[in-house]
């Protein structure tokens, strides 16, 4: 459905959110969050690159969002990272279809046009506030010092 790289994406996002504006550490997203702590620097450089995340060096730096978790949506993350594929021309590249679909290819289209619908309304506050038997990121057991406080309703 959606790249692993987009899914570490959301995950590192929702454990930023989840700190309420004070600066998380890579390692801490990394524990946290299960991303490989050597590839997620990469990923949170290209969500900093895409305006979704700051990022401050030195004592008391870290990432924060630039936006407040209610104003950031599960496509925001994916699409700056891995954006969902549509199907606008045929892709099998038979010319006489162009972008007259066969219907396979329109329902597949369809399909990912729900997904962004579902997606684009989504956001990573609604992921946090969202009730169930598990939070979206659970700390690891027996790990000291990163417990984050629950994102605060604005």
């Amino acid at each position: 459905m959606i790249s692993p790289t987009a899914e570490y994406a959301l995950r590192a996002v929702v454990a930023i959110a989840q700190n309420s504006g004070k600066p998380v550490v890579t390692p801490t997203i990394a524990e946290i969050t299960k991303v490989p702590a050597g590839y997620l620097p990469k990923v949170l450089q290209t969500l900093r690159k895409a305006g979704l995340v700051n990022s401050r060096r030195g004592l008391g730096g870290g990432f924060t969002l630039v936006k407040p978790a209610k104003d950031v949506t599960v496509l925001d993350v994916v699409n700056a990272i891995d954006p969902i594929k549509r199907i606008d021309r045929c892709p099998l590249g038979i010319d006489a279809h162009g972008t007259n679909l066969c219907p396979l290819h329109r329902r597949l289209d369809e399909a990912a046009a729900l997904l962004e619908q579902s997606f684009a309304s989504t956001t990573i506050a609604e992921l946090l506030a969202a009730p169930g038997q598990s939070s979206p990121l659970c700390q690891p057991s027996g790990t000291v010092g990163l417990t984050l406080p629950p994102l605060k309703a604005t």
